[in-house]
């Protein structure tokens, strides 16, 4: 796992650490050795905690203007044990609805596994972005089948063609782009 980057090609557009909106603003990473893990294995340097010891997260892209952004996951999502998603929802998700984000595009394919417990924070989540959305890209079948087991896929949309979506090719407002599409699909 610690060869795992968050995927960097969209640094020139934007750097988490370097957006005072951030939750992670001015975050420094340890250029040095490993300093994250999950379990026993090494995480990549660059990955940011919120709180979680087995789910990390990097934002890949954030565009206040029209109100979306782009967070990649690794790990293990465990609302369970953790309570992940209470961690998720207070220490970023809020903050990031605070400053006027009301599109979320989770990038799941590095998420190993899901364990359910209520979806509470997830229904708090939805009902707090409005008009907005929640979409999951890229999750693995299991994982998919884990949230929709739970109900959650009522507050985050998941598989089908954002499941399809080759993200690592396109920039990020393109991204935006498919995604809002298949969303408005959805809905119609």
């Amino acid at each position: 796992m610690h060869e795992i980057e968050p995927y960097y090609r969209w640094r020139d557009d934007y750097i988490a650490a370097e957006d005072e909106r951030s939750p992670f603003y001015n975050e420094e990473y340890n250029e040095f050795e490993y300093d994250k893990q999950i379990y026993n294995f090494l995480l990549h340097p660059q990955w940011d905690s919120f709180g979680s010891e087995t789910l990390y997260l990097k934002v890949l892209f954030a565009d206040y203007e029209h109100e979306y952004v782009i967070i990649e996951f690794i790990g293990e999502w465990n609302d369970a044990i953790d309570n992940d998603i209470m961690l998720l929802k207070r220490e970023v998700i809020d903050l990031m609805i605070d400053e006027g984000i009301n599109k979320f595009i989770l990038i799941g394919e590095n998420i190993l596994n899901f364990h359910t417990s209520d979806d509470s924070y997830y229904e708090e989540w939805f009902e707090d972005i409005g008009d907005g959305w929640i979409a999951g890209v890229g999750f693995r079948d299991h994982v998919i089948a884990e949230f929709k087991d739970s109900d959650i896929d009522y507050f985050i949309n998941l598989g089908g063609a954002l499941n399809d979506l080759n993200w690592r090719t396109l920039n990020p407002v393109q991204v935006y782009h498919h995604v809002k599409e298949q969303i408005q699909l959805r809905l119609t």
